[in-house]
């Protein structure tokens, strides 16, 4: 293998570097452009360059190589076939037929994967591959660059967890380029000076709204009742007491009730359902001060669903404070809640395999700004700030189970997904002090909520 100062006077006469004036996806005018694609249309210098990553990932244990879409994967492609580890391809858009995945390939849940992107600038498509994989319940720990622009994109996924290696900073290409005379003095201090300003990407740390400045901009009374309960109780926490009979969720309620906003329930689980039992969960509601919280997750035709809201033997609409619909039938059938209750759209669900994907999210949040009784979405990751996010699947001893469910700590949710609320079941109702667990919990989603306001 060639050192890789001999590698990059090689790969430059590609054209792989142009120096000029452009302008880039930002808007932001630059005086050079990296382009790697061509480094595809020889395999010499492909297979050199998979050997180089290769090097710099020697002490790293990984199972699988993923490349980031797309001018990285015939690199990935290379250091598998170099490696003998196995690859999977990353879609940059979900197909809209056949199986719809986002990842391909043959892999195992909790395998290792590195990434393989080619250039990072503010390291974006890195983390939207990285939430891709990870909702594959695979592991990422390391990343292997080409090049670095040197404008802060290593250094946000550095403070996410993850190690960043690279072949070439920028800083070094202009240093060798200018060794060699491939670049005048007045060309190496331009490009030095514009690196030096960094003024295409903002590393500051993304914040989302307070409770108190969601409160402002809250119209729907079910919205605001709970803003105002998390504030007062100093939580962000929601019970989903999947139980099956009505005297252990009330006593669940009782337990757990001083510690979170509210409960979330599927009534059509309970084998002794009553009206004697919904009065006196009003009443553990009432005096605990949270909401109830029907996860019926409507999605049928608008007349069907206000048959199942309000009549049958659950009659929901007379005591749900809160409920989930799909939005799969469209805007229409959201209206038919009515305005009291506060609806909470299906954007995102956690299950492995999920088939609500970018386009079917999307959808989905444009709905539910538009719609006035929707007050947020269930989701995986960020939501309008107009929009309450629910986020469930957290627990913070678990990374899954056997029936494609798969969680998430209250630190990552509330750092990454921007959450307004986390959901947490079994590791409160399946565990043998619910009420010292749902305190752990309250505790673990306000210290995450405030560390990132």
């Amino acid at each position: 293998m060639i050192n890789k100062e001999e590698f990059l006077l090689k790969a430059y006469k590609l054209g792989i570097i142009k120096f000029g004036d452009f302008t880039l996806k930002s808007g932001i005018h630059s005086p050079f452009y990296v382009d790697l694609r061509p480094l595809a249309s020889s395999p010499e210098l492909l297979r050199e360059l998979s050997n180089h990553l290769l090097y710099l990932l020697k002490d790293s244990q990984y199972e699988l190589i993923c490349g980031v879409p797309y001018a990285a994967l015939p690199m990935a492609t290379a250091m598998s076939l170099e490696s003998d580890v196995p690859l999977i391809v990353k879609r940059k858009e979900s197909k809209g037929y056949g199986t719809k995945k986002m990842l391909e390939g043959i892999f195992e849940e909790n395998q290792v994967c590195v990434l393989v992107e080619d250039v990072i600038t503010s390291g974006k498509s890195l983390v939207e591959t990285i939430e891709e994989v990870e909702k594959e319940a695979l592991k990422v720990k390391d990343i292997v660059v080409v090049l670095d622009r040197q404008q802060g994109g290593i250094e946000l996924l550095k403070n996410r967890g993850y190690n960043v290696f690279h072949l070439f900073s920028i800083g070094e290409v202009i240093d060798i380029l200018y060794k060699h005379s491939l670049l005048s003095a007045e060309e190496a201090k331009k490009i030095k000076e514009f690196l030096e300003g960094k003024p295409m990407v903002s590393i500051q740390k993304v914040t989302r709204s307070s409770y108190e400045e969601k409160l402002k901009v809250q119209t729907h009374p079910v919205a605001q009742k709970l803003l105002q309960i998390a504030m007062q109780k100093e939580s962000n926490l929601i019970a989903s007491l999947d139980v099956t009979s009505s005297a252990e969720l009330l006593d669940l309620a009782e337990k757990t009730g001083d510690q979170i906003v509210a409960v979330k329930l599927h009534t059509d689980i309970i084998s002794d359902f009553s009206s004697e039992y919904v009065s006196e969960l009003k009443n553990i509601a009432k005096e605990k001060n949270f909401l109830l919280f029907e996860d019926r997750k409507f999605g049928d035709i608008g007349n069907t669903q206000q048959l199942q809201f309000e009549k049958g033997i659950y009659k929901i609409s007379e005591w749900a404070d809160m409920i989930t619909s799909h939005v799969i039938a469209g805007a229409e059938s959201v209206k038919v809640f009515g305005e009291t209750t506060g609806v909470v759209t299906i954007a995102e669900m956690s299950s492995k395999g999920t088939l609500t994907d970018g386009a079917y999210k999307a959808k989905a949040i444009e709905i539910s700004e538009k719609a006035g009784n929707v007050i947020g979405c269930v989701a995986q990751s960020k939501l309008p700030e107009t929009l309450l996010l629910f986020t469930p699947g957290v627990n913070m001893t678990s990374s899954g189970d056997s029936k494609g469910q798969q969680f998430n700590t209250p630190e990552k949710v509330f750092k990454e997904y921007h959450t307004d609320f986390i959901i947490v079941g079994r590791g409160i109702y399946a565990s043998s002090d619910p009420q010292a667990e749902a305190e752990k919990y309250r505790k673990a989603g306000w210290e995450s909520y405030k560390n990132n306001v």
